[in-house]
Protein backbone atom coordinates (compact mmCIF):
# COMPACT_ATOMS: atom_id res chain seq x y z
CA UNK A 1 0.00 0.00 0.00
CA UNK A 2 1.21 3.57 -1.19
CA UNK A 3 2.05 5.74 1.55
CA UNK A 4 -0.24 9.55 1.10
CA UNK A 5 2.34 12.22 1.05
CA UNK A 6 2.11 16.10 1.31
CA UNK A 7 5.19 17.51 -0.48
CA UNK A 8 5.96 20.82 -0.35
CA UNK A 9 9.25 21.95 -2.38
CA UNK A 10 11.18 25.09 -2.02
CA UNK A 11 11.13 27.74 -4.75
CA UNK A 12 14.67 27.91 -4.58
CA UNK A 13 17.36 26.10 -4.07
CA UNK A 14 17.20 22.84 -2.22
CA UNK A 15 19.57 22.73 1.05
CA UNK A 16 17.84 19.13 2.14
CA UNK A 17 14.99 17.21 2.64
CA UNK A 18 12.89 16.69 5.70
CA UNK A 19 10.01 14.48 6.90
CA UNK A 20 7.18 15.96 9.04
CA UNK A 21 5.50 13.38 11.34
CA UNK A 22 1.89 14.46 12.52
CA UNK A 23 0.29 14.60 15.66
CA UNK A 24 -2.36 12.60 17.15
CA UNK A 25 -4.65 14.52 14.78
CA UNK A 26 -3.90 13.86 11.18
CA UNK A 27 -2.30 16.00 8.52
CA UNK A 28 -3.54 18.51 9.88
CA UNK A 29 -3.47 22.61 8.21
CA UNK A 30 -1.17 23.14 10.76
CA UNK A 31 1.21 20.46 9.67
CA UNK A 32 0.93 21.00 5.49
CA UNK A 33 1.64 24.55 7.18
CA UNK A 34 5.18 23.45 8.91
CA UNK A 35 6.18 21.93 5.66
CA UNK A 36 5.39 25.20 3.89
CA UNK A 37 7.81 26.85 6.66
CA UNK A 38 10.52 24.40 6.14
CA UNK A 39 10.35 24.73 2.20
CA UNK A 40 10.65 28.36 2.44
CA UNK A 41 13.75 27.75 5.09
CA UNK A 42 15.01 25.91 1.63
CA UNK A 43 14.09 22.37 2.81
CA UNK A 44 11.86 19.72 0.47
CA UNK A 45 9.47 18.50 3.32
CA UNK A 46 7.30 15.48 3.11
CA UNK A 47 4.24 14.54 5.46
CA UNK A 48 3.37 11.13 5.41
CA UNK A 49 -0.48 10.29 6.26
CA UNK A 50 -0.09 7.83 9.44
CA UNK A 51 -3.69 7.64 9.23
CA UNK A 52 -4.39 6.45 5.48
CA UNK A 53 -5.29 2.53 6.57
CA UNK A 54 -8.22 3.93 8.34
CA UNK A 55 -9.55 6.37 5.52
CA UNK A 56 -6.85 9.19 6.16
CA UNK A 57 -8.85 11.60 8.35
CA UNK A 58 -8.34 15.08 9.46
CA UNK A 59 -9.62 15.76 13.04
CA UNK A 60 -10.84 18.25 15.45
CA UNK A 61 -8.45 18.82 18.23
CA UNK A 62 -11.25 18.35 20.64
CA UNK A 63 -12.03 15.17 19.09
CA UNK A 64 -9.73 12.96 21.34
CA UNK A 65 -11.73 9.86 21.52
CA UNK A 66 -11.25 9.64 17.18
CA UNK A 67 -7.72 10.54 17.93
CA UNK A 68 -7.37 7.64 20.64
CA UNK A 69 -8.76 5.09 18.82
CA UNK A 70 -6.65 5.78 15.16
CA UNK A 71 -3.17 5.60 17.50
CA UNK A 72 -4.82 2.58 19.01
CA UNK A 73 -4.58 0.71 15.15
CA UNK A 74 -0.97 2.36 14.14
CA UNK A 75 1.70 0.23 15.14
CA UNK A 76 5.48 0.34 14.39
CA UNK A 77 5.81 -1.87 11.05
CA UNK A 78 3.27 0.11 9.36
CA UNK A 79 4.40 3.85 11.49
CA UNK A 80 8.18 2.13 9.78
CA UNK A 81 6.86 1.63 6.07
CA UNK A 82 5.33 5.16 5.99
CA UNK A 83 8.32 6.55 6.93
CA UNK A 84 10.51 4.65 4.68
CA UNK A 85 8.02 5.96 1.74
CA UNK A 86 8.98 9.51 2.79
CA UNK A 87 12.18 8.87 2.42
CA UNK A 88 12.40 7.04 -0.66
CA UNK A 89 9.92 9.72 -2.12
CA UNK A 90 13.34 12.29 -1.09
CA UNK A 91 15.81 10.19 -2.41
CA UNK A 92 13.58 10.15 -5.71
CA UNK A 93 14.43 13.81 -5.53
CA UNK A 94 17.79 13.42 -5.32
CA UNK A 95 18.05 14.00 -1.20
CA UNK A 96 20.11 11.18 0.20
CA UNK A 97 19.64 9.70 3.69
CA UNK A 98 22.57 12.29 5.27
CA UNK A 99 20.90 15.26 3.71
CA UNK A 100 17.74 14.06 5.16
CA UNK A 101 16.34 15.26 8.54
CA UNK A 102 12.79 13.86 10.25
CA UNK A 103 10.75 16.26 12.55
CA UNK A 104 7.53 14.57 14.30
CA UNK A 105 5.06 16.51 16.95
CA UNK A 106 3.17 14.81 19.75
CA UNK A 107 3.03 11.28 18.49
CA UNK A 108 5.73 12.10 15.28
CA UNK A 109 8.31 13.05 18.26
CA UNK A 110 7.78 9.78 19.27
CA UNK A 111 8.24 8.13 15.47
CA UNK A 112 11.05 10.79 15.33
CA UNK A 113 13.13 9.56 17.97
CA UNK A 114 12.67 5.86 16.63
CA UNK A 115 13.32 6.45 13.57
CA UNK A 116 16.71 7.87 14.94
CA UNK A 117 17.54 4.46 15.95
CA UNK A 118 16.74 3.18 12.89
CA UNK A 119 18.07 5.41 10.30
CA UNK A 120 20.83 7.01 10.14
CA UNK A 121 19.63 10.30 9.39
CA UNK A 122 21.10 13.99 8.82
CA UNK A 123 18.87 14.90 12.11
CA UNK A 124 15.90 14.31 13.70
CA UNK A 125 14.03 16.94 16.26
CA UNK A 126 11.15 15.66 18.50
CA UNK A 127 8.96 17.88 20.02
CA UNK A 128 7.02 16.94 23.26
CA UNK A 129 7.05 12.87 22.26
CA UNK A 130 6.28 10.61 24.81
CA UNK A 131 6.58 7.14 24.86
CA UNK A 132 10.02 8.00 27.22
CA UNK A 133 9.52 5.43 29.92
CA UNK A 134 6.85 3.11 28.32
CA UNK A 135 6.57 2.44 24.35
CA UNK A 136 3.98 3.24 22.29
CA UNK A 137 3.06 1.56 19.23
CA UNK A 138 4.71 -1.78 19.75
CA UNK A 139 8.06 0.23 19.99
CA UNK A 140 10.29 0.17 23.41
CA UNK A 141 10.71 2.54 25.60
CA UNK A 142 13.08 5.71 24.27
CA UNK A 143 15.21 5.00 28.02
CA UNK A 144 15.32 1.50 26.73
CA UNK A 145 16.66 2.35 23.30
CA UNK A 146 18.46 5.33 23.69
CA UNK A 147 21.87 4.02 23.14
CA UNK A 148 21.11 3.31 19.97
CA UNK A 149 20.81 6.64 17.75
CA UNK A 150 21.69 6.39 15.15
CA UNK A 151 20.64 10.47 13.58
CA UNK A 152 22.01 13.51 15.64
CA UNK A 153 18.95 14.03 17.91
CA UNK A 154 17.09 17.12 19.99
CA UNK A 155 14.30 16.93 22.22
CA UNK A 156 12.05 19.92 22.65
CA UNK A 157 9.67 19.37 26.02
CA UNK A 158 7.39 21.94 27.66
CA UNK A 159 7.88 21.21 32.11
CA UNK A 160 3.56 21.24 31.92
CA UNK A 161 2.99 18.38 30.01
CA UNK A 162 0.80 16.34 31.80
CA UNK A 163 1.75 13.42 29.75
CA UNK A 164 5.40 13.76 30.03
CA UNK A 165 6.62 14.17 33.69
CA UNK A 166 10.11 16.56 33.70
CA UNK A 167 11.41 13.51 35.74
CA UNK A 168 10.84 11.43 32.71
CA UNK A 169 12.88 13.79 30.51
CA UNK A 170 15.70 14.13 32.65
CA UNK A 171 16.41 10.18 32.88
CA UNK A 172 15.93 10.25 29.30
CA UNK A 173 18.68 13.19 28.80
CA UNK A 174 21.17 10.68 30.85
CA UNK A 175 20.43 8.35 29.02
CA UNK A 176 20.57 9.67 25.30
CA UNK A 177 23.82 10.97 26.41
CA UNK A 178 25.95 7.94 25.96
CA UNK A 179 24.36 7.86 22.30
CA UNK A 180 27.05 7.47 19.60
CA UNK A 181 25.77 10.88 17.66
CA UNK A 182 24.98 14.54 19.23
CA UNK A 183 21.93 14.60 21.51
CA UNK A 184 20.35 17.98 23.10
CA UNK A 185 16.93 18.33 25.42
CA UNK A 186 15.72 21.67 26.13
CA UNK A 187 12.95 22.41 28.32
CA UNK A 188 10.53 25.17 28.62
CA UNK A 189 9.13 25.72 31.89
CA UNK A 190 5.65 27.30 30.87
CA UNK A 191 4.92 25.17 27.83
CA UNK A 192 2.27 22.45 27.77
CA UNK A 193 1.97 19.65 25.53
CA UNK A 194 1.32 20.79 22.10
CA UNK A 195 3.15 24.49 22.56
CA UNK A 196 3.99 24.63 18.90
CA UNK A 197 0.54 24.17 17.37
CA UNK A 198 -0.58 27.99 17.23
CA UNK A 199 -4.32 26.16 15.88
CA UNK A 200 -4.50 25.41 19.68
CA UNK A 201 -5.00 28.85 21.45
CA UNK A 202 -5.36 26.88 25.19
CA UNK A 203 -1.89 25.26 24.41
CA UNK A 204 -0.06 27.42 22.13
CA UNK A 205 3.08 28.73 23.75
CA UNK A 206 4.56 31.19 21.27
CA UNK A 207 7.94 32.26 23.12
CA UNK A 208 8.46 28.17 23.20
CA UNK A 209 7.26 27.76 19.82
CA UNK A 210 9.52 30.61 18.32
CA UNK A 211 12.87 29.00 20.17
CA UNK A 212 12.11 25.39 19.30
CA UNK A 213 11.67 26.48 15.52
CA UNK A 214 14.57 28.25 16.09
CA UNK A 215 16.88 25.15 17.28
CA UNK A 216 14.95 22.96 14.78
CA UNK A 217 16.83 25.05 11.87
CA UNK A 218 19.78 25.58 13.41
CA UNK A 219 20.06 21.62 14.39
CA UNK A 220 19.41 21.08 10.67
CA UNK A 221 22.66 23.79 9.78
CA UNK A 222 24.69 22.07 12.11
CA UNK A 223 24.17 18.52 11.04
CA UNK A 224 21.66 18.20 7.32
CA UNK A 225 23.63 20.94 5.79
CA UNK A 226 27.36 20.06 6.98
CA UNK A 227 26.18 16.00 5.44
CA UNK A 228 24.99 18.48 2.43
CA UNK A 229 28.40 19.94 2.09
CA UNK A 230 29.98 16.64 2.08
CA UNK A 231 28.95 14.89 -0.21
Amino acid sequence: MTTPLTSITPEGPVRGGVVVIQEAFGVTGHIVDVCRRFAAAGYHAVAPHLFHRSGDPVLEYDDMKSAMSLIGELTAAHIGEDVDGAVAALSAASIDRRNTAIVGFCMGGTVAFHTATRLDLGAAVSFYGGGVAKGRFGYPSQLDVAGQLGTPWLGLFGDRDKGIPTEEVEELRAAVAHAPVDTEIVRYAEAEHGFHCDDRPAVYNEAAARDGWARTLQWFGTHVDVAAGTD
